[in-house]
C-alpha cells in the first residue's frame, strides 16, 4: 500500500503515543520516530522533576520534530509528539505543511491508571493535570482524526490506521 502521509500522533501523556504510533507505522508501512528522542536533555530533566515545560522550552523540540516530518516528504512516516496546543500544531505545519494529526483521546481516569502502571518513563502522573489543561482538541480545519484509547493497543492502532487511510 502507498501511504504518503506524515502523521503526528498527539495527545496528553499516557495515551499511548509511542506504542500506538509504532503500531500504526507498522500497519501502514512507514518509518516511526519517537518524539521524546527529539527533546533536549534539559526538557527531559525538567519534566522528570515534575515541572511542566514552557512554550519557550517546547519550540526547539517542535522544530526538531517538524524537521523530521519535512525530511520524510512523500515517503510518509509517523512521529509521536504531544502537540497539545493549536499553536504547536501550527508550528509543525509550518515546517511540514502536509502533516496530519492522530489525536489519541481518553478519559483522565483511564490515562492516569495507565501512567501509574508504566515503568521507566520520565513523565510523572503529577503532570497529567497540566497536560489536560493545555490540551486543545483538533479544530475542524485541521487535517487529522481523533481516536479513543479504550481497548488494547492493537485495537486502537487498527482503528487509527483505518481512519488515517481514509484521509
Amino acid at each position: 500500500m502507498n501511504f504518503s502521509h506524515v502523521v503526528v500522533v498527539m495527545g496528553v501523556a499516557g495515551t499511548g503515543k509511542s506504542t500506538i504510533g509504532a503500531l500504526v507505522a507498522e500497519r501502514v508501512g512507514v518509518s516511526y520516530a519517537e518524539g521524546d528522542d527529539f527533546h533536549p536533555e534539559a526538557n527531559v530533566s525538567k519534566m522528570a522533576g515534575g515541572e511542566p515545560l514552557s512554550d519557550a522550552d517546547r519550540w526547539p523540540w517542535l522544530d526538531r520534530v517538524g524537521a523530521w516530518a519535512r525530511e520524510r516528504g512523500d515517503r510518509g512516516g509517523v512521529v509521536s509528539c504531544s502537540a497539545l496546543k493549536r499553536v504547536y500544531r501550527d508550528r509543525l505545519r509550518e515546517a511540514a505543511p502536509g502533516v496530519v494529526f492522530l489525536h489519541l483521546a481518553g478519559e483522565r481516569e483511564l490515562i492516569e491508571a495507565r501512567m501509574g502502571a508504566r515503568e521507566g518513563h520520565f513523565m510523572p502522573v503529577a503532570l497529567l493535570d497540566s497536560q489536560f489543561a493545555a490540551l486543545e482538541s483538533l479544530g475542524a480545519d485541521e487535517a487529522g482524526v481523533t481516536v479513543g484509547v479504550d481497548g488494547t493497543p492493537e485495537e486502537v492502532a487498527e482503528r487509527a490506521a483505518g481512519a488515517l487511510r481514509k484521509l
